[in-house]
Order: C-alpha cells, then sequence, then structure tokens
C-alpha cells in the first residue's frame, strides 16, 4: 500500500512539474507577442499621424481609434493605453531590440521606462532588467535611485554605451563599466558624524545582504581582512568578494576622506599578489575597487586607474535629497567628459 502511495505522489508531482512548465511557457509567449503587438499598434498609428500635418486629426484618430477597439475588445485599448503604445513605438524604433527584450522583459516593464526622458538610460534599464531579471518594482527602484547615473558606464562617450549594452544585450558579455558604480549608498549601516573604517567594516558585514545589494547582483562574499605575507611582513586587505558574471576576485579597501594617489600603490600590490595566489584557472585578473568619502577626479586620471584594473568610488552613508544628488552626479560626469575629451585632443 505504501509502495501505491509513493507511487501516486511521484506521478502527481511528474504531472505538476509538467503543466507548470506549459504554463510558464505560454505565459512568456503570449507576454512577448503583446508587447510586439503594442509596438506594432503604436507605430502604425504613428504613421497614420505623421502623414497628417493636422494636429486636430491626430486628436481626433486615436480618440476616434480608442473607442472602436475598446467596443471589440475592451478597455486595454483606451486612449491612455493608445497614446502609451504610440510613444512605445517612438522611443524605441529599433525593432530587433524590443524584439529581443520581450523575450525577457513584460509590457509592464517597457511602460516603467517610457518617461525616462534620457534615451541611453532608457537601453540601460532595459538591458539590465533583462540581464539580471528585475521584477517591476525592482526596475522602479533603479530608476528611483539614479542607478544610470552612478554607474561608470554614464561618462562613457555614447557610441561606448551603445556597444556594451549591445555586447550584454546579445552575448552575454558583462563589462566592468556596467558593474561598478559611484557613489554607493551605505545608509543602512546606520553611521553618521565621524566614524572610524574599522565601524564600517564591522557595519557593512553586519548588513551584507544589503551591502551585497547595493554592490549589485553577481558579487559574493569571499573573506574579511584577507591576509597577504609579502616579504615576511603581513598585509590586510579590507574585504574580497567574488563577482560571478566577471568571473574574478573584487578586491574592496574601505578609506575615510578624499582619494589620495598613495592608495594605488598600496591596491596594486593587493591585485599582484591575489592574481599569483588566489587566482583560479580561467578566471579574469584581480579588480579593485577603492571606496572613499570623496573623489579626486584629476588625480584619478593622471593615474590611469582603469589601466591596472583599479576603480574609485564615493560612498555615502546619509543620503542627501533626490535633487542635490542628482545636481552633484551631473558635475562628475561632466567632469569626467570633460577629462575624457581633453585626453582626445591632439597634443
Amino acid at each position: 500500500m505504501k509502495k501505491e502511495v509513493t507511487l501516486q505522489e511521484s506521478l502527481i508531482t511528474d504531472l505538476r512539474t509538467l503543466i507548470n512548465e506549459a504554463r510558464n511557457k505560454v505565459a512568456l509567449i503570449v507576454n512577448t507577442e503583446i508587447t510586439l503587438l503594442y509596438w506594432h499598434i503604436g507605430k502604425r498609428i504613428n504613421e497614420e499621424v505623421l502623414g497628417n500635418q493636422r494636429a486636430e486629426y491626430g486628436r481626433q484618430i486615436v480618440s476616434t481609434l480608442s473607442t472602436q477597439l475598446t467596443e471589440e475588445y475592451g478597455k486595454g485599448f483606451n486612449e491612455k493605453s493608445l497614446r502609451r503604445m504610440m510613444l512605445f513605438a517612438e522611443l524605441f524604433p529599433d525593432f530587433q531590440i524590443v524584439s529581443t527584450l520581450s523575450r525577457q522583459l513584460s509590457w509592464s516593464h517597457f511602460a516603467e521606462i517610457l518617461y525616462t526622458k534620457d534615451e541611453l538610460a532608457r537601453e540601460f534599464y532595459l538591458t539590465m532588467a533583462a540581464s539580471e531579471n528585475w521584477s517591476i518594482r525592482t526596475l522602479r527602484n533603479k530608476i528611483d535611485s539614479m542607478l544610470y547615473e552612478r554607474t561608470a558606464i554614464s561618462s562613457k562617450p555614447e557610441e561606448v554605451i551603445k556597444t556594451e549594452l549591445a555586447n550584454l544585450r546579445d552575448n552575454e558579455i558583462l563589462s566592468p563599466d556596467l558593474v561598478f558604480k559611484s557613489p554607493y549608498f551605505l545608509e543602512f549601516t546606520g553611521l553618521k558624524g565621524v566614524y572610524s573604517e574599522k565601524s564600517l567594516e564591522d557595519s557593512l558585514l553586519v548588513h551584507i545582504e544589503h551591502f551585497i545589494l547595493e554592490l549589485g547582483i553577481g558579487f559574493t562574499f569571499v573573506e574579511r581582512q584577507k591576509r597577504m605575507i609579502i616579504d615576511g611582513e603581513d598585509f590586510y586587505l579590507d574585504l574580497l568578494f567574488y563577482h560571478r558574471k566577471l568571473r574574478r576576485l573584487v578586491a574592496i579597501e574601505l578609506k575615510l576622506g578624499k582619494f589620495k594617489a598613495a592608495y594605488k600603490g598600496q591596491m596594486e600590490l593587493y591585485l599582484r599578489w591575489l592574481e599569483k595566489h588566489e587566482k583560479e584557472v580561467g578566471e579574469e585578473s584581480p579588480i579593485g575597487l577603492l571606496l572613499c568619502t570623496e573623489g579626486s577626479e584629476e588625480q584619478i586620471e593622471l593615474l590611469q586607474l582603469d589601466q591596472t584594473g583599479i576603480r574609485v568610488a564615493q560612498y555615502m552613508t546619509e543620503l542627501p535629497s533626490r535633487a542635490l544628488l542628482l545636481q552633484q552626479l551631473q558635475k562628475i560626469i561632466a567632469e569626467r567628459q570633460a577629462l575624457l575629451s581633453h585626453k582626445k585632443q591632439p597634443i
């Protein structure tokens, strides 16, 4: 009798798996087709409106179409929805990108991003959402925290941004510029006013889940105060992580105050030691992240830290207002772009 019950339980488990897998496949197909349908509807209406120069005609045709389609197909085609489809097709004219992303993202993901003004920011958020399987809520939180403006890629030339996003979208090649950002928000530590590097490190480890969430998907904690013996002398790295998609160790040093040029030599020593003693076959070279309360853009540029595998980023334990943060980020991006432009100018 027991054997018969066990067989029945095994059978029902198998059937549930088959049903759930089929439902998921159907849902994915339906979602993709709905997204593509809305893109085609928006494109077709835009073509009709653009073909007639009268603004009044555009308002009339959308209202008329809404009434007729709602009568036949329901509330999903009211005037507001049709205008959203039109905006969708206008902002994403490349059908190939829409087709690729629609296999991983829902229509709600696209709708969430429509009112983000910057074209590159829209492409960034959708590409990252597809790559990291963000929910609608996560996507909204990333936009609200101005992730694009904080990510290193935002200060690169437009062609570089588009190339690296296309590599991630089409070839699943993740660039470090899409991983590292500045500033990092560490308000979860609860630290305010004056505190020590050790207090910061202790608090990050107490809140390690929050810290990893802020670092981004793919980071795995390896070790605290990593000991390195060099010429008989002990050296200690604050935090050691591993990034699965980058396939490399990430060494993190916590610093109070402004970035100093001397930090470069220290981090280079740690990275070379890790490459010699900890790097596994098939992994990329370790990369370093110096977290400081304030950056020094010109020093960082002159030291050519990117070429040595070292990133410098600011962190904040107390968050400013959104307006002030946006102002600070725009200033940082402008400074970086100015340095890049200066570097390109012929001597």
